[in-house]
């Protein structure tokens, strides 16, 4: 796992294939992910997550998230991951989760004051309202594993809050042209009110480059390491990994 810091600056899984006029995507648990919370309001989703259909996010997004196509020359510093850019704010941090058996890049989060943000992107159909589908089925999961979990609707459509022993989580979510880009935040309670607002503004200034290939709805889109960052965790992995046989080396010395 990378760490990189920015410098603070002055101020403040579906059989389907997406090949472009699919239907919704199909049925089927989503996998786990990191989340994002907020105690002040929302509704029970024990009572409200079948009858969310005034909640669907496939809307416009005057403001962002954008499409690749559409992306704003706004001077916005992003970094870019391949699938998406992503926006990481002042005095925030980046971590790089890999996955060790594929040495591929799970997720990456973008760690603030107020909590850990991760946003992924994933191949939708061209009609949307795959989001309202996974915040059901999240909401279901989460409540399963022991969360209060209320909806409530917020920028972009219907939104998830939910609250795990100490940390508070939210969900947002957004249909965009073929994908959908998913945004968590979790973090503890005592920042719930601040941490939304801050997960909405990553989310809002990042860009998808979904690309044009077929691909099955609800597959991540790949991340790609700028080259800076894979060189830096490439060379962590190995001091990583020499270290581990240095220990391996004295235990079977002492062993001898």
């Amino acid at each position: 796992m990378g760490i990189f810091g920015r410098r603070r600056r002055k101020g403040p899984a579906g059989g389907e294939v997406d090949r472009g006029d699919e239907g919704p995507a199909p049925s089927g648990a989503e996998g786990t992910d990191d989340a994002g919370a907020d105690p002040d309001g929302g509704t029970d989703a024990g009572n409200v997550v079948g009858d969310t259909g005034e909640d669907d996010a496939s809307g416009g997004r005057p403001d962002g998230p954008y499409d690749v196509s559409e992306a704003p020359d706004d001077g916005l510093a992003r970094m870019d991951l391949g699938s998406i850019r992503l926006p990481v704010p002042d005095g925030s941090q980046v971590q790089v989760e890999m996955d060790q058996a594929s040495q591929t890049v799970r997720a990456v989060h973008v760690v603030t004051g107020y909590g850990q943000v991760t946003v992924t992107a994933y191949a939708a159909p061209r009609s949307g309202g795959l989001w309202r589908e996974v915040s059901q089925e999240l909401a279901d999961q989460l409540r399963s594993d022991g969360a209060r979990v209320t909806l409530g609707r917020g920028e972009w459509g219907m939104e998830l809050s939910a609250v795990v022993n100490d940390v508070a989580l939210r969900f947002v979510g957004v249909d965009g042209p073929r994908w959908m880009l998913r945004g968590v935040i979790a973090g503890p309670q005592s920042e719930a009110a601040t941490a939304p607002e801050v997960l909405r503004s990553i989310v809002r200034g990042t860009v998808v480059d979904r690309g044009e290939d077929p691909m099955p709805v609800r597959t991540p889109l790949s991340i790609t390491l700028p080259e800076a960052v894979a060189a830096h965790v490439a060379g962590q992995a190995r001091q990583q990994q020499g270290q581990q046989n240095q220990q391996q080396g004295q235990q079977n010395q002492q062993r001898a």
